[in-house]
């Protein structure tokens, strides 16, 4: 009888035993084993970013030529002003603009400048002497009988960063404070056309804005540039579907030198830019063009233009070995029996330059060959294309693709041509505002969206790679923020760019996706199998432990009674 106690306790022992080796290091081993590995990630500092307050800094300095204020004038200058603007955009979104302006008054050497005979030379004078820093605008006032500009002309803006506008007569009797005001109205102009407008920053924050904000031209002008991304790919396409007639020659790798790679050089801030070039027999258009009588011409109307760029493009191959967004810019030549051809717009007028653009994709230009050939030349015929017509339309589409907007200057403004440079300082500025923006809204709104996505779904692994580009997307949005307050331009969209590029690495990471459909029933269905055997028999042994335990003491409460 002993024994057999002896025996029930030692049971009762090893099943207490077994159970707490399973409670107290199994279930932690296996629960630490198989938890999802999460690396920290700065939830406070990104819940920060899902409102973004914004502020762009522009350091304006008006600097007074001799002639223009009055001696009693001078000697209260230098001073400088500061002005703010405040734009609630919507419950998450804000903007300021802060104007700093300093005044003071010309150095005899940039009074030798403004001694030119014209303003371009005037401007060029004024640059060797200094170089205004990236997103900063310098205003000389100039006296209203000068001979530097037209009579008709108020405002004179250069290719750099410098505007020279004739002032109003300031009388002796004003104050310096009623002189600048009577200026202020004038420069502002000035700074909205060299630098920014509210809408073209509000078209900027279209990932975060509704379209209702922003104004149809804005929209327009933002819906056909291509997205920001660190690298594009810039191809030009020789269409020649008759080469039995046509055999057409072009200098394109002399053209991009000359008049692509000023461009490109100019906007190497901005992105990496690769080009490329090729030569494709026998690629038709997709639609048929209609003879018009009324021209004696074959016509594309703007109708059917949508359809020319699905059956081209499919000739044109792809970039597999980049991801960046491709350009393409298109010449075709048309064939001998469908020559000339005219674009059409809707208006049902030719268009001037012969070519047309589609948004975020590219240009073609229809070249026209049949007056540069008598018909009974001997086929087939040697056709030399004219590269500076050419470029010149693959230029002005180039910059519409990249987002350099058309500026509609208020009246008298005279805006110098950027000329072989392709781009003005000042309109690279204004690009370098938007897209600084745009990168700055873009890896905002992926960053907090991702902070969404990995605080929802607590199966997604988050290793160490993935933190480390969230927390560099974070510090490097802040710093793009602040260098935006500070108003230094070149570093904010430097950091902006940063800041996109980790972001999409790590919400395009591809270990996000193993775990990310991980459902509860699944989850049964593999711990079901493992753990029911092993948790029957200690349960079972448990419970007739409780029960063995409770007669025990119910036995030995009757005896006491």
């Amino acid at each position: 009888m002993a024994a057999l106690q002896l025996e029930k306790q030692r049971g009762r022992y090893a099943a207490l035993a077994i159970a707490a080796v399973v409670i107290v290091v199994g279930i932690p081993l296996w629960w630490k084993t198989t938890e999802t590995y999460r690396a920290w990630l700065p939830f406070s500092e990104i819940s920060e970013l899902a409102t973004l307050r914004l502020q762009l800094t522009v350091n304006t300095e008006v600097i007074f030529s001799r002639g223009t204020l009055t001696p009693e004038q001078q000697k209260k200058i230098p001073l400088s002003h500061v002005k703010e603007k405040e734009h609630e955009v919507d419950g998450k979104t804000g903007l300021r603009y802060k104007f700093e302006t300093k005044y003071r008054i010309a150095t005899i050497m940039e009074e030798d400048a403004l001694n030119q005979p014209s303003g371009e030379e005037a401007d060029l004078s004024l640059h060797m002497l200094t170089e205004s820093a990236c997103g900063s605008v310098v205003v000389y006032v100039i006296p209203e009988s000068s001979t530097l500009l037209p009579q008709d002309v108020k405002v004179y803006v250069g290719r750099r960063r410098t505007a020279l506008l004739r002032s109003t007569t300031i009388r002796s009797s004003w104050t310096l404070k009623e002189a600048l005001s009577s200026l202020d109205p004038q420069v502002e102009q000035i700074v909205n056309t060299m630098s920014f407008s509210h809408q073209d920053i509000i078209a900027a924050l279209s990932d975060r804005v509704r379209l209702a904000k922003v104004t149809k031209e804005s929209m327009a002008d933002s819906m056909r540039a291509i997205k920001s991304s660190p690298g594009y790919e810039i191809t030009f396409s020789l269409l020649n579907p008759d080469p039995k007639s046509h055999n057409v020659h072009w200098n394109i790798e002399g053209a991009v030198h000359s008049y692509v790679q000023p461009l490109l050089n100019k906007l190497a801030p901005i992105a990496n830019f690769s080009v490329d070039s090729q030569i494709l027999y026998f690629a038709v258009l997709g639609v048929n063009p209609r003879f018009d009588n009324n021209v004696s011409a074959y016509t594309l109307s703007a109708d059917s233009l949508s359809h020319v760029i699905n059956p081209v493009e499919a000739r044109l191959g792809s970039n597999a070995a980049s991801s960046n967004p491709v350009l393409n810019f298109l010449l075709y030549v048309p064939d001998a029996h469908h020559s000339p051809l005219f674009i059409k717009d809707r208006s049902k007028r030719g268009a001037p330059s012969n070519a047309f653009h589609s948004p975020r994709w590219g240009g073609i230009m229809v070249y026209n060959v049949n007056d540069m050939y008598e018909p009974e030349a001997q086929l087939p015929v040697d056709i030399n294309i004219n590269m500076a017509k050419v470029m010149g339309v693959f230029l002005a589409q180039l910059r519409l693709m990249l987002g350099v907007q058309h500026t509609h200057p208020p009246p008298g403004f005279m805006l110098q041509s950027p000329g072989s440079a392709g781009l003005a300082d000042w309109e690279l500025d204004r690009l370098l505002w938007s897209r600084s923006v745009e990168n700055i809204a873009t890896a905002s709104t992926t960053i907090t969206s991702l902070a969404q996505l990995l605080d929802q779904i607590g199966n997604i692994v988050i290793n160490d790679n993935i933190a480390q580009q969230v927390s560099n997307a974070v510090t490097s949005l802040q710093s793009a923020v602040a260098e935006l307050e500070a108003g230094n331009l070149a570093l904010a969209l430097q950091y902006s760019r940063e800041a996109i590029l980790a972001s999409e690495r790590a919400f395009f990471n591809p270990s996000l996706l193993h775990l990310l459909y991980f459902p509860d029933d699944q989850k049964f269905a593999i711990y079901i199998p493992l753990f029911l055997p092993m948790c029957v028999p200690i349960v079972l042994s448990l419970l007739k432990i409780v029960k063995e335990t409770r007669r025990m003491r119910a036995e030995k409460q009757a005896k006491n009674d």
